[in-house]
C-alpha cells in the first residue's frame, strides 16, 4: 500500500497580487477562516511516512483547496467579487495545480496495481457558532468503503491506547462523504483509494505546533498500520 499525505489548509499565505482584497481585514488571515493552526506542523512531522506528500502553500480565503468546482465556499467572501478571469488565473496558477498533482500521482500508483491510503491533515474550531465541539480528534471517512472502514477502525483502537484522555470520533466535527478533496477523489478512483481526513482540535495547537504526544501516537498507530498486510 502506497501512502499519500496532505494538507489543504496548510498556510494563510496569500500571493501579493491578492492581498488588497484582505486591505480592510488583515486579521482574519490569522483565524481559523484562513488556514489550519497545526495542521502543518502535524504534516510535516508524519510526511516521513508517506511516499508521496504535498501541501498548500496559499491560504484557503483566496481559493478553497478542499472544495469542489461549483461549491458556493470555493471563493470565500474575500475574493468571491473576482472577475471571471481572475477566478481562472487563481483556479489554474493555486487550485488544480495541487489539486492535479496528487491527483496524477495517485492514479499512477493505481495504475501499476498499488493500493492508495491517502491521509488529509486538518485542524478544527474548537468553538463554531456558539456551539462547543465535543472532539478531540475525528477521524473522517466513508462508511460504505470497506478499505477506509477497516483503517479507521484500526487507527482509532491504536490512538485510544496512546492517547486515552482524548475524544475520538468518527466522521466528527465533519461528515467523512461531504464535499472535499478525498470525496472527490473516492469519486475519481472507485477501489482501491483509501481517503481519511485527520482532524485535530485546534485548541492543541499552541504556537502552530501540535503537542508532541498527539503526533507520536499517530505516527506509530499509521507506521504500524502500514507494517501489517492489507
Amino acid at each position: 500500500m502506497k501512502t499519500v499525505i496532505t494538507c489543504e489548509h496548510a498556510t494563510n499565505h496569500i500571493p501579493e497580487a491578492y492581498k488588497y482584497l484582505f486591505a480592510e481585514n488583515k486579521k482574519v488571515l490569522y483565524t481559523h477562516e484562513g488556514y489550519d493552526p497545526g495542521a502543518f506542523d502535524t504534516f510535516e512531522f508524519l510526511k516521513h511516512l508517506a511516499d508521496y506528500s504535498k501541501y498548500q502553500t496559499i491560504g484557503r480565503l483566496l481559493v478553497e483547496t478542499n472544495r469542489s468546482i461549483g461549491h458556493k465556499s470555493l471563493f470565500s467572501r474575500f475574493s468571491a467579487d473576482l472577475n471571471i478571469k481572475e477566478k481562472k488565473e487563481v483556479l489554474d496558477a493555486y487550485y488544480f495545480q495541487y489539486r492535479d498533482a496528487i491527483e496524477n500521482q495517485i492514479s499512477e500508483y493505481i495504475n501499476a496495481g498499488e493500493k492508495v491510503l491517502h491521509l488529509s491533515i486538518h485542524s478544527f474550531t474548537p468553538q463554531l457558532n456558539g456551539i462547543i465541539r465535543e472532539c478531540d480528534i475525528g477521524i473522517l471517512y466513508d462508511p460504505g468503503r470497506s478499505l477506509e472502514k477497516e483503517f479507521s477502525k484500526k487507527l482509532k483502537r491504536s490512538l485510544i491506547k496512546e492517547l486515552p484522555g482524548l475524544r475520538l470520533r468518527y466522521n466528527y466535527p465533519y461528515l467523512g462523504k461531504a464535499d472535499g478533496f478525498t470525496t472527490y477523489l473516492r469519486n475519481k478512483f472507485k477501489s482501491n483509494y483509501a481517503g481519511i481526513e485527520i482532524e485535530i482540535n485546534q485548541k492543541w495547537a499552541e504556537d502552530e505546533v501540535m503537542p508532541l504526544g498527539i503526533k507520536e501516537s499517530f505516527y506509530k498507530a499509521i507506521q504500524s498500520i502500514k507494517q501489517k498486510k492489507p
